[in-house]
């Protein structure tokens, strides 16, 4: 196994994650008390004020069908874009996170899309160069655009083995299998996105290498279910709807939801083209202003039925309602006779601080990818965080949106996070952390 030293693994959480951790406390539970209601109008003033005139008032965001690309969509349908003078945004759907990480290469000057809903560490590879031209992408992380919300299942095959959040009890049945022959195979959406990190965190965490003991394949989120049902794999971790569909069909079962592995852990993010963004500061600004605005109506208990009725239509995430609305209102059908009710680890869009990209998160999310081996062991993680992420303009937006301040967080790190099994994450000692872990790559 590698040795991580300090040279090698250059990680320094600065003055800006040091200050003020634990700032979970500015916010309490559901408050959306910026609410507004909106039109397909677009208007000249906000309850905000007058709004500033954007340079461009056209967009192409990209999105993929899952729930938690909520957001995006909420604001283009109820006109949030236009109420803030991006009256000609376009949110696209995309087939795969390869997909869109390929347009938004492009660009929107090339056919392809300006920003996306997008998985959290993707624009980091991006910028580091893993892109289709193996060119490096400047990208910028806006907002988080959600908390929790995904799901690790497993096919009725394994239905017996009662399989929750320890997967050690997987480990003899793969075993076995493996040595029959079978080529196993565990499904996420993108290597070195959040699907993947989750995937390898609880096999790692129960003595299963998902490096040596399984087939660890990339799957684009709506094509999932059907590989269960082919019995093309034993596994996946996806976002809703998909985990839901799978037990509505009574193809298998859910063994945790994500937020089991992490509370409130960092999901998804809006994310733009650093050049778009640069030229663009005033529509950079709005469209932050809409997303922002949407997830807080997203996030209100009596906004989820229509919230999932426009999710449903056919030109979004197209799936029936029935499998997107339940686990939306924290009710949680595992396909195994557990069903639990009003769930704190429901997906999240705007409490307990859901939108805030807290630098602290993309740090666990980059040596996770050093730990697997998908950026080198010397990336310089900090300078990288402060470079991609841009809490500076999720902070001017929620001003201008009169966010009260007690819901704009003042540090940008969350503090000391710890996960199911026990182990703890300090953004200041990323390096400790990593030698600790047993199961690897590096």
């Amino acid at each position: 196994m590698t040795r991580f030293t300090r040279r090698k693994f250059i990680i320094t959480a600065g003055a800006s994650t040091a200050a003020s951790i634990w700032l979970n406390a500015c916010t309490s539970g559901n408050s959306n008390s910026t609410d507004k209601t909106a039109s397909n109008n677009s208007t000249s003033e906000s309850p905000s004020g007058p709004i500033e005139t954007p340079e461009v008032t056209a967009a192409k965001l990209g999105f993929i069908a899952l729930t938690d690309s909520a957001p995006l969509i909420v604001a283009q349908e109820r006109g949030l874009f236009a109420k803030y003078g991006m009256k000609d945004v376009t949110v696209e759907k995309q087939a795969s996170w390869p997909v869109t990480r390929d347009n938004l290469e492009l660009g929107s000057a090339g056919n392809g899309i300006d920003g996306a809903h997008i998985l959290s560490p993707m624009p980091y590879l991006m910028s580091l160069g893993q892109t289709k031209n193996k060119q490096p992408v400047p990208m910028y992380i806006l907002a988080r655009l959600n908390t929790n919300g995904q799901a690790i299942s497993i096919a009725d095959t394994y239905k017996d083995l009662k399989v929750g959040t320890d997967s050690k009890l997987l480990k003899d049945a793969f075993s076995k299998a493996k040595s029959a022959g079978k080529e196993l195979k565990v499904a996420i959406t993108f290597p070195g996105g959040t699907h993947d990190l989750w995937m390898r965190y609880w096999l790692a965490a129960g003595g299963i290498d998902p490096n040596k003991d399984v087939s660890v394949i990339p799957v684009p989120p709506p094509q999932m279910v059907a590989n269960i049902k082919s019995k093309g794999m034993e596994a996946f971790c996806v976002g809703e709807p998909w985990n839901a569909q799978l037990v509505n069909q009574k193809l298998g079962y859910t063994a945790l939801v994500t937020g089991e592995l992490w509370k409130d852990h960092p999901e998804k993010a809006l994310s733009m083209r650093a050049d778009w963004v640069d030229k663009n500061p005033k529509a950079t600004k709005a469209i932050l202003m809409a997303v922002l605005e949407a997830q807080q109506w997203c996030d209100k208990p009596e906004n989820k039925a229509e919230m999932v009725k426009i999710l449903s239509d056919r030109k979004w995430l197209k799936v029936p309602e029935a499998d997107i609305i339940g686990r939306s209102q924290g009710k949680i059908d595992y396909g195994n006779g557990k069903i639990v009710e009003n769930s704190p680890l429901l997906m999240k869009f705007w409490s307990d601080n859901a939108s805030y990209p807290y630098k602290s998160h993309d740090i666990w999310f980059l040596t996770e990818n050093i730990r697997w081996g998908y950026i080198p062991a010397d990336t310089k993680v900090k300078e990288l965080v402060n470079k991609v992420n841009r809490s500076d303009l999720w902070k001017e937006a929620a001003k201008a949106l009169k966010v009260p301040e007690a819901q704009i967080p003042t540090s940008d790190s969350r503090g000391v996070e710890t996960f199911f099994d026990g182990v703890k994450f300090d953004p200041e000692k990323p390096e400790e952390y990593l030698k600790n872990l047993k199961i690897k790559k590096a």
